[in-house]
């Protein structure tokens, strides 16, 4: 099998891993510069917010485990190919020398053993750095179940290391992925943590960890706390979440059509919460509201049932506060604190400021006035005018499509990009 072949099917199997995010495009090169369907070419985000290309692969797809939800179990009958080291890091310096990548993000199906499979992940990475002194950024898939000796060798090479943790409990684990166990995926997570606090040179930009959403029953409620969990004691970088896609056949997995994208979208907006607006899960959810709301993005449902911390008065709030009004992101509260120190703010103000009031309207007062069209303490009315809002049509601009409700809307997604809730 040639070099084209193998890159084809090995990107094709990595895309599934929601750490990066592939380009989409099917635009070919032509008679121009450049060519956008390179197969594994995928974009993430610097830590300064810049976008950087990577390439996206698996060294192989061959796997001894049978995960149900995977594509690439060992039941499945698909194409299978890898790579050799040597591959591995002849591509790469291939694609960085002509400017089609920035970095490589490398992951693989288990061969024969965890600890084999390492081995040759980590000759790849060597080869890179020390036969063609490759220094750009590198992120690699720690793989459960391999020994701590290996992981810190890994962890010396790379930029940044995850372990997909994928199902959020014991019980769905030893259901879908009975060959994995809960200790070889929580336990290098650990050490990891312990080693970057010992040495700098460790895993410098840290690790992440990916959960597949809808495959099991497990709330919302059981996700987040596990995920605030691992940011808490872990100090995670990031704890990506992936709806989970029916690719196989099998009386253990939900009988669903379609990916559960709004619940996906709802659980990222709620990590925001979490990691930059001082909000807590029980702040969020509870034994008696395990799920998140459909039809409203997180922040502004916690605000409906907590009407009585507000109107929030825009000149004296502390920004704590401000980050609690919906609407009112990150940014928006930092001009909000910036300005008032020079002169009172009326909704004018804002306005002029660029903070969005759609619906920060219904909770804040501007020197001392409430503006929006209804009345404070009418929960039903504010309720159903930001459903309302959730639920106009947008037309995108590409295609002229009508967005579904019961998909992200384009705000949404926006929204989930940049944080600003």
């Amino acid at each position: 099998m040639d070099i084209a072949d193998k890159l084809r099917i090995l990107a094709d199997s990595a895309k599934y891993d929601v750490s990066c995010s592939s380009s989409g495009s099917n635009r070919k090169n032509t008679n121009g510069i450049g060519n956008a369907k390179l197969s594994g070419i995928c974009h993430s985000f610097s830590a300064d917010g810049r976008c950087i290309s990577l390439l996206k692969i698996l060294m192989t797809n061959s796997c001894i485990y049978d995960c149900k939800y995977c594509m690439n179990r060992s039941s499945n009958n698909i194409e299978r190919a890898a790579f050799t080291p040597s591959q591995i890091a002849d591509i790469t310096i291939n694609f960085y020398k002509r400017n089609y990548i920035e970095g490589l993000f490398l992951s693989s199906g288990i061969i024969k053993n965890p600890d084999y499979t390492m081995q040759r992940m980590i000759e790849a990475i060597q080869i890179l750095r020390n036969k063609y002194n490759f220094n750009g950024y590198i992120h690699a898939k720690t793989i459960p179940g391999a020994s701590q000796d290996l992981i810190k060798s890994l962890g010396f090479l790379v930029d940044r290391m995850s372990i997909n943790i994928e199902l959020p409990s014991n019980q769905s684990l030893k259901l879908l992925a009975p060959d994995k166990e809960k200790d070889n995926i929580l336990e290098p997570m650990k050490y990891i943590h312990k080693t970057i606090h010992q040495d700098k040179k460790f895993v410098q930009a840290g690790q992440t960890t990916q959960l597949i959403i809808g495959a099991t029953p497990d709330s919302d409620l059981k996700i987040m706390s596990l995920a605030e969990n691992m940011y808490n004691k872990l100090q995670m970088k990031r704890v990506y979440y992936s709806a989970y896609v029916p690719l196989n056949s099998d009386t253990l997995l939900p009988a669903i059509k379609e990916p559960p994208l709004l619940r996906e979208n709802r659980l990222y907006q709620a990590d925001w919460l979490l990691r930059f607006y001082g909000f807590k899960v029980e702040d969020l959810l509870n034994q008696n509201h395990q799920n998140f709301n459909t039809l409203l993005d997180p922040k502004a449902d916690w605000a409906l049932h907590n009407m009585e911390k507000f109107p929030v008065e825009i000149n004296k709030a502390d920004y704590p506060t401000l980050l609690k009004v919906p609407g009112i992101g990150v940014l928006s509260a930092k001009k909000i604190v910036s300005a008032r120190r020079y002169h009172t703010l009326t909704f004018e103000s804002l306005k002029k400021m660029r903070i969005v009031l759609k619906r920060a309207k219904y909770f804040i007062t501007c020197d001392g006035k409430y503006f929006a069209n209804t009345s404070l303490f009418n929960q039903k009315l504010i309720s159903h005018a930001l459903i309302h809002d959730e639920r106009k049509l947008l037309i995108s601009d590409s295609n002229s499509l009508q967005l579904s409700l019961f998909e992200p809307t384009l705000g949404d997604k926006i929204e989930c990009i940049t944080g600003q809730l």
